[in-house]
C-alpha cells in the first residue's frame, strides 16, 4: 500500500493519496474515500485510467499520484458532454486524441432496408462461428496491412495488439465473413456482452463498393433481430465519412460522442 500526503483541500484535513491495490487508489479525507483511481491494460495493450471523485481537488490529486506511478503513455475515455471530467483531465495535461461518434443501430430489416440486401455475385457469407480460421487470419491481416499503409490503425476501432504468433484473431467465433471461392474479401465482428456490440467491418481495399460491407451488416443485423435483439450499438471515428455514411444509410442515429484522451 502506498501513500502520498498532499496539501489541504477542500476540506480542513490533509487528504491522503493511497495506493490500495496494484492499480487502484483512494483519496481518503479524515478517512473517508472521497475519490477512487483505476487503471487497466485493454487488449489492444494500451494502458487506461479513470478517476471518480467527489471534488476537483481529490481529482487532481489522484490524477498526479497515478501519472507518477504508472508508465506514460496514459490514455482515458469520457463523454464529451462532461465537460467537467474533460477539463479535469486536461489540467493533468491530457489531449483529445480522437473523437468516436457512438451510433444506435437497428436490426429490424424493415427499419434498415437491408432485407432484400444480397451479397454481390461470386460472393457468400459465412456466419459467426462457421469461418475458416486460416482464411480469417489471412484476411485479418491484409486488412491490417491495408489501413496502416494508408490512414493507419489510429482511424480505426481499437484493436488487439499482435500476440507472439503474430495473431490479432482472439476469438474466432464473433466474426461473419463474405468469402470467395479461393479466399475472404471481408469481415465483420459483433460482440455480445450487456448489449451487441459492432466492433468492426472492414472488406479488403480492391473488393470496396461492391455491396460486400452492406452484406455483412445485412447478415449481422438480421441475425440479432432474429435473436431478439432489437438494436446494436457501435463507434465511428469522426473521421471516417464513409462509415458514418453507410450506417447513417441504414437508419442508425449517433447518441453521443467520446473523447479518447491521451498523456
Amino acid at each position: 500500500m502506498n501513500t502520498r500526503r498532499s496539501t489541504p483541500g477542500l476540506s480542513e484535513s490533509a487528504v491522503m493519496i493511497t495506493r490500495v491495490a496494484d492499480r487502484q487508489w483512494h483519496a481518503l479525507d479524515d478517512d473517508l474515500v472521497v475519490g477512487r483511481g483505476h487503471a487497466e491494460h485493454r487488449p489492444d495493450g494500451r494502458l487506461f485510467v479513470s478517476v471518480d471523485a467527489w471534488h476537483d481537488a481529490a481529482f487532481d490529486r489522484l490524477a498526479q499520484a497515478m501519472l507518477t506511478e504508472l508508465p506514460a503513455p496514459l490514455h482515458t475515455v469520457v463523454d464529451e458532454a462532461d465537460v467537467e471530467l474533460t477539463a479535469a483531465w486536461r489540467r493533468a495535461g491530457f489531449s483529445v486524441r480522437r473523437r468516436e461518434w457512438e451510433y444506435v443501430v437497428p436490426t429490424d430489416p424493415r427499419i434498415t432496408g437491408l432485407e432484400a440486401v444480397l451479397p454481390p455475385p461470386g460472393v457468400t457469407i459465412v456466419p459467426a462461428g462457421q469461418a475458416d480460421e486460416r482464411l480469417l487470419r489471412a484476411v485479418d491481416r491484409a486488412i491490417r496491412d491495408e489501413v496502416e499503409a494508408t490512414v493507419g490503425w489510429q482511424s480505426m476501432p481499437a484493436e488487439v495488439v499482435p500476440g507472439l504468433d503474430g495473431h490479432t484473431i482472439v476469438d474466432p467465433s464473433v466474426y461473419a465473413v463474405a468469402a470467395a471461392p479461393d479466399r475472404y474479401l471481408g469481415l465483420i465482428r459483433v460482440v455480445r456482452v450487456k448489449r451487441p456490440r459492432i466492433g468492426l467491418v472492414a472488406v479488403r481495399a480492391g473488393e470496396q463498393r461492391r455491396g460486400i460491407a452492406r452484406a455483412l451488416l445485412a447478415h449481422a443485423l438480421g441475425t440479432l433481430h432474429r435473436s431478439g435483439a432489437a438494436e446494436a450499438w457501435t463507434e465511428v471515428h469522426e473521421g471516417d465519412q464513409a462509415a458514418s455514411a453507410l450506417f447513417e444509410g441504414i437508419g442508425a442515429r449517433p447518441t453521443s460522442s467520446n473523447l479518447e484522451l491521451v498523456r
